[in-house]
């Protein structure tokens, strides 16, 4: 009986143990998400800004000017829905495991 409640004991250790941990494992995945996708940012408007200094020093056509613009903006426009799609997989994971966890 002893040792039926020991092993009890340290199961409900456990589960309490490793529950905590993926707590801190979620708070450690979002915050290295972030930290990509803002460095993903930055790295965008770096490479906008030095689009942009290389367009003005030359005499381009409008024409091209606009192809150029307008293909910084889809480049943008796919970072933004890239990074939100992985947040809500991110967000989905999380409460998958959750689920899971509450079900143990």
């Amino acid at each position: 009986m002893r040792k039926l409640f020991v092993v009890l004991f340290m199961l409900v250790l456990a589960v309490g143990w490793s529950s905590g941990l993926m707590a801190q494992d979620f708070k450690l995945e979002t915050k290295q998400v972030k930290n990509r996708q803002k460095e993903e940012k930055k790295a965008l408007k770096l490479k906008r800004k030095f689009s942009k200094q290389t367009m003005g020093g030359r005499d381009l056509p409008k024409s091209v000017r606009a192809q150029m613009k307008h293909q910084q903006q889809r480049e943008a426009r796919e970072l933004r829905e890239k990074q939100k799609n992985e947040r809500q997989d991110l967000k989905d994971r999380q409460r998958m495991l959750k689920e899971m966890q509450s079900r143990q």
